[in-house]
C-alpha cells in the first residue's frame, strides 16, 4: 500500500492534491492514503480565521471550505492531526476525531484508527510545560490566552496513548519527539538551521511528551512536521526482555507544502490485501478510551495521572483482551467507521462580502453519536454545563452582592472570555520563526530531488543506526561528532542517564528562566510560518 505524507498544509488543499495527481500522470503513483501531520487548517469561514492563533495579516480562507461545502471532494482518503495553527474552535468539536470533510479525517486531541490493516495513531498540538497537566477547558470565544492554550498537549492524552499494548505501525506528531535529532545526520541539519544549536546542544528541541511516547510505542513509522525542515532518523529501541524481538523506528520530518518544496513524501507500507478499503476503528483504542473516560478533566487545574507510586489505587488503564472483546461485539465485529460527516457550520463564499462572525461553541453530532456508541463523556457537553454552572453561581454571588451594596454601588464582573479577538497581539510566543537563512535543502541523509520528475526514494533515507535508550538522554553534540566513527561500528552510543517525565518538572522548550532564547535568530513569531513564496529569503 502506498501512503502519502505531508508537512505543514496551511489550508492548501487544492496545491496537495494537484501534487499528488501530478506524481500519478508522471510516475503512475498512486497513494491510497494521505497523512497530513498538523498545521491543517480546515478553516470553513470568517469566524474560524479569528480561531487561529497567527497574526491577523496571515488569516487568509484559503482553499479547505470548497472541500466542506462539497464544491470538491478529496481524491484521495486524508487523514491528520492538528497543529499549533488551526481552526481551534472546528477540531475542538470533534475531540474523539472525525470527519471535518467528506473523505478527510481528523484523530481528534489523540487517535488510532486502522486502514487496509494498517495501524495509524497521532497526537495533536505542540507540548508546553505550562499546559500539560491541565484539562481541556477551552472553548470557543477565545481570548488571548486560550487561543494558544488550546492546542497545547494534554498529559492525559499521553497516558491514554501509554495505555496501548499492540504494536502501531504508524504514528504521528506536530512536534518532534525530544532527542531526535541525535538519530539522524545533525551535522547537517545544524548546517542548515544553525540557530536549532543552543537547543539541541542543552537537548531541549521538541517535545519530551512526543518522546515518552516514542520511547513507549516504537511505532514502524514516525513523522513529524512544525520546524518546515526535512530531517531523517533511523532508531533501534533497547529491548526489554531477551525474548523481545528488536525494533526500529524510522523518523522523518517533512517541510511545508509550498511550491518547489520536497513536502511531500510516498513510502510503501505492509498491509493485508483482505482488508477493506474503509478507515477504520481500532478497537483496543476505543477499549482504552471507555476504561480512562473517569480521567476526564474538563478545569484548568494541573493534576497528574494515576501512576504506581502508592498513591493511586488504580494507574493500568490498558485494555484486556475480554474488553477488546466486548468492543467487537459492541459492533458486531464491523469497525468500519461511519460517513456521517454533518455541517456545523454556515461556509465562506467568496461571491459575498465578508462577514463579521463571531466564534460559538458548537457541540458535533458526530461526537455525541461516538460518545453515545461507546458511553463516553462528551467533552463539550461537559464543558458546556461547566460554564453554565459557573455562570449560575456568579448571577447568585452576584445577587448577594447586590443585597449588600448601596446605590452607587457595583456587581458587574469583566467577561471571562474576550468575544472581539482581532486585537491579538501579532507576536505568537509559542512559535518559533524559522530563518531560512541558506535556504530549506533536504534534510534527509540523502539528497532527493524535490521535483516531480524525481519521485522520492524514502528507504535511502536512512542510514545512521544507532540503540535509542530508555532515557533518551545524550551526550553533548561535540562527545557524539568524537564517537561518530566507534558509534558506527558498534551500533551502541553511550548515554548519559535522565529522569522520567514523571519524576522532574517539564521545562518549557527554547529559552532560558528570563525569556531570553540566548541566540538572536531564535524568535517568537509567526511571521516565517506563513510568509509568501518568497520565504526562503532571509528577512
Amino acid at each position: 500500500m502506498k501512503v502519502a505524507v505531508a508537512g505543514c498544509c496551511h489550508g492548501a488543499l487544492d496545491k496537495m492534491y494537484e501534487t499528488l495527481e501530478l506524481l500519478q500522470r508522471r510516475h503512475n503513483v498512486r497513494p491510497d492514503l494521505l497523512l497530513c501531520c498538523g498545521d491543517f487548517q480546515a478553516v470553513r469561514n470568517e469566524a474560524d480565521l479569528r480561531c487561529m492563533a497567527v497574526p491577523a495579516k496571515y488569516r487568509h480562507m484559503q482553499t479547505f471550505y470548497r472541500y466542506y461545502s462539497g464544491e470538491k471532494k478529496a481524491p484521495v482518503l486524508t487523514v491528520f492531526i492538528g497543529g499549533n495553527h488551526e481552526a481551534s474552535n472546528h477540531l475542538q468539536e470533534l475531540p474523539y476525531g472525525g470527519w471535518v470533510a467528506p473523505n478527510i479525517y481528523y484523530l481528534g486531541y489523540a487517535g488510532v484508527v486502522r486502514f487496509r490493516g494498517v495501524r495509524i495513531g497521532g497526537i495533536s498540538g505542540i507540548f508546553k510545560s505550562h499546559d500539560y497537566r491541565k484539562g481541556h477547558f477551552e472553548c470557543p470565544p477565545y481570548n488571548q490566552q486560550t487561543i494558544r492554550s488550546a492546542y497545547h498537549v494534554r498529559n492525559i492524552e499521553v497516558f491514554k496513548l501509554k495505555q496501548l499494548k499492540r504494536p502501531i505501525d504508524i504514528f504521528m506528531s506536530h512536534d518532534w519527539p525530544r532527542s531526535i535529532y541525535h538519530y539522524g545526520n545533525k551535522k547537517q541539519l545544524l548546517k542548515m538551521k544553525s540557530f536549532f544549536r543552543q537547543e539541541v546542544e542543552s537537548n531541549t528541541l521538541g517535545s519530551p511528551a512526543a518522546s515518552e511516547l516514542l520511547q513507549h510505542l516504537k511505532p514502524t513509522y514516525w513523522f513529524s512536521a512544525h520546524l518546515h525542515v526535512k530531517f531523517a532518523a533511523f532508531m533501534q529501541h533497547e529491548t526489554n526482555s531477551k525474548e523481545e524481538l528488536p525494533k526500529a523506528t524510522k523518523f522523518l520530518a517533512l517541510d511545508k507544502c509550498l511550491p518547489h518544496r520536497d513536502f511531500l513524501q510516498v513510502i510503501d507500507v505492509e498491509h493485508d490485501p483482505n482488508a477493506g478499503d474503509s478507515l477504520e476503528y481500532d478497537a483496543e483504542w476505543i477499549a482504552v478510551l471507555k476504561a480512562t473516560n473517569s480521567l476526564v478533566n474538563v478545569t484548568q487545574s494541573s493534576w497528574n495521572m494515576p501512576e504506581n507510586n502508592g498513591l493511586h489505587a488504580k494507574w493500568d488503564y490498558s485494555a484486556t483482551e475480554e474488553a477488546i472483546k466486548e468492543v467487537l461485539e459492541e459492533l458486531n465485529h464491523d469497525l468500519k467507521i461511519p460517513c456521517n460527516f454533518t455541517l456545523t457550520a454556515a461556509c465562506y463564499d467568496p461571491s459575498k462580502p465578508p462577514k463579521n462572525m463571531e466564534p460559538v461553541h458548537t457541540i458535533n453530532p458526530q461526537t455525541t453519536e461516538f460518545c453515545a456508541q461507546f458511553g463516553l463523556t462528551d467533552i463539550n457537553d461537559r464543558i458546556h454545563q461547566a460554564k453554565e454552572e459557573g455562570s449560575v453561581r456568579g448571577e447568585n454571588e452576584e445577587e448577594e452582592e447586590e443585597e449588600e451594596m448601596d446605590s452607587t454601588g457595583s456587581a458587574e464582573e469583566p467577561s471571562e472570555y474576550n468575544t472581539d479577538n482581532s486585537g491579538l497581539s501579532s507576536i505568537n510566543p509559542d512559535e518559533i520563526m524559522l530563518d531560512d537563512e541558506g535556504g530549506d535543502e533536504d534534510l534527509s541523509t540523502c539528497s532527493v530531488d524535490p521535483s516531480p520528475d524525481h519521485p522520492p526514494d524514502f528507504s535511502a533515507s536512512f542510514s545512521d543506526i544507532r540503540i535509542m535508550p530508555d532515557s533518551m538522554a545524550v551526550s553533548s553534540d561535540d562527545a557524539m561528532d568524537s564517537t561518530n566513527e566507534e558509534l558506527e561500528k558498534s551500533g551502541v552510543s553511550k548515554q548519559v542517564e535522565e529522569k522520567s517525565l514523571t519524576e522532574r518538572p517539564l521545562k518549557r522548550i527554547g529559552g532560558n528562566e528570563n525569556g531570553d532564547s540566548g541566540i538572536k535568530k531564535i524568535k517568537r513569531r509567526n511571521q516565517a510560518i506563513y510568509a509568501a513564496e518568497d520565504e526562503d529569503k532571509t528577512e
